[in-house]
């Protein structure tokens, strides 16, 4: 079992920057691919981006390439999402998940997921 919280949300400015955090407690975070998605109201839960356990590829959806950069620090246990240059249409409620699959950019293939955390960018 792998326990997901995520922090780091709030209201900011068009243009400004936020960083989430996703802090992961139980076994193996390290061999865990983590994900970032969002969701509108209303909407489906939509891939954001993701960092493989190895090797430490990134992949992003086309829509944040060049502003938001997904970390991990395996020793805390935590993964990061650094998000630059926001646009109100960033504004979701963004959720933390782990899974194991090769494939990364579908729901399907997260084990775990957290709580989410509010984003809201104002124009």
């Amino acid at each position: 079992q792998v326990q997901l919280v995520e922090s780091g949300g709030g209201l900011v400015q068009a243009g400004g920057s936020l960083r989430l955090s996703c802090a992961a407690s139980g076994r193996a975070f390290s061999r865990y691919t983590m994900g970032w998605f969002r969701q509108d109201p209303g909407k489906e839960r939509r891939f954001v981006a993701a960092i493989r356990w190895i090797g430490g590829r990134q992949d992003y959806a086309d829509s944040v390439k060049g502003r938001f950069t997904i970390s991990r620090d395996n020793a805390k246990n935590t993964v990061y999402l650094q998000m630059n240059s926001l646009k109100p249409e960033d504004t979701a409620v963004y959720y933390c998940a782990a899974g194991s699959s090769f494939i990364v950019t579908t729901r399907a293939a997260y084990d775990y997921w957290g709580q989410g955390t509010q984003v809201s960018v104002s124009s």
